[in-house]
C-alpha cells in the first residue's frame, strides 16, 4: 500500500517538475527571440545586461530636420487598394 502512495507521489512531482522545465525553457526561448528587444520588457524585469538598441546621433536634431526630405507615411495594403479603386 505504502509504496503505491509513494509511486503516485513520486509520478506527481516528477509531471509537476517536467511542466516547469518545459515552460521555462519555453519563456527562455521566446525572450531570447522576441521579448527582449521591447525596452519596456527589459526595464520591467531588471535586464540591464541586454543591448541598447537606442544610440545617439552623431548631427543635432535641428541640422537633420533641415536636411532631410518630408516623407510621407507609406501606405498599407488596403489603403493602396481602396485608393486604386476610388481613382478608377
Amino acid at each position: 500500500m505504502w509504496q503505491s502512495v509513494g509511486l503516485t507521489l513520486l509520478v506527481i512531482v516528477a509531471t509537476l517538475v517536467c511542466a516547469l522545465l518545459f515552460m521555462l525553457f519555453g519563456w527562455y526561448v521566446v525572450w531570447q527571440l522576441f521579448l527582449s528587444k521591447f525596452k519596456f520588457l527589459r526595464e520591467l524585469l531588471g535586464d540591464a545586461s541586454s543591448p541598447q538598441v537606442e544610440t545617439q546621433p552623431s548631427e543635432p536634431k535641428s541640422e537633420r530636420t533641415a536636411s532631410a526630405p518630408t516623407r510621407s507615411r507609406p501606405r498599407s495594403a488596403r489603403q493602396r487598394v481602396a485608393f486604386t479603386e476610388n481613382t478608377s
